[in-house]
């Protein structure tokens, strides 16, 4: 699939970039610096084997048929506002968490409740929000040939969209499960302050969730 990282500069978009290309998916890298963006695609290129792409954010939304927004909750209303137009009928994969620096590990919930929410809001029907990958830490991803222990939660009102995600959730190595609909983002996002603080106080490069008793 044709898949844009919208802010995919950072940690965790590169690091998703990077396992998605070495899955056969074609990635376009975005970020309000182009020449940035062109960069981190170059080094992507080299480390995966496949060629990935990068330039604006509005340029790698128009090339994808997937985004995903991986931008800090500071600048993501205007990321997704500026986007919209670019967004319809688009999967729309979210993984922002609304964290309120310096405290990030404690819970803060946004005014919309959840960043998906916000998103779903600000994009309305034209595009299909999915909340995901919000567990899974940068230091796991960064190294394509690891075998991350960690389970990922995905949601969404969009069952068609959902699946598809989950689909390319496994394509990263990880089990994905239905979490349901998209108001149990407020579950997925505020679980990671707690695994912030979970890393800081047991000295972990990045604790994950696993669940049991489930027959996936």
């Amino acid at each position: 699939m044709r898949i844009a990282v919208i802010g995919g500069t950072g940690k965790e978009g590169r690091g998703l970039a990077l396992r998605w290309a070495k899955a056969g998916h074609d990635l376009f890298i975005g970020s309000r610096d182009a020449a940035r963006a062109e960069a981190t695609a170059a080094e992507l290129t080299g480390l995966s084997g496949r060629e990935v792409r990068g330039g604006s954010n509005a340029w790698a939304a128009e090339q994808g048929e997937i985004a995903l927004v991986s931008v800090p909750y500071a600048g993501h209303g205007a990321t997704l506002r500026e986007l919209a137009g670019v967004l319809a009928g688009r999967i729309v994969i979210d993984i922002t968490v609304p964290l309120a620096p310096p405290r990030v590990s404690e819970v803060t919930l946004p005014p919309g409740h959840a960043a998906a929410l916000e998103a779903q809001a600000l994009l309305g029907d034209r595009a299909s929000v999915v909340a995901a990958l919000h567990h899974v830490g940068a230091a796991h991803l960064a190294d394509a040939e690891a075998v991350i222990d960690c389970d990922v939660l995905a949601c969404s009102n969009d069952q068609a969209a959902l699946d598809t995600v989950l689909g390319l959730i496994g394509d990263l190595g990880l089990r994905g499960l239905d979490a349901g609909k998209l108001a149990n983002a407020v579950a997925l996002e505020s679980l990671t302050p707690v695994l912030i603080r979970l890393n800081k106080k047991y000295k972990s490069p990045g604790a994950g969730v696993r669940f049991t008793g489930l027959e996936k």
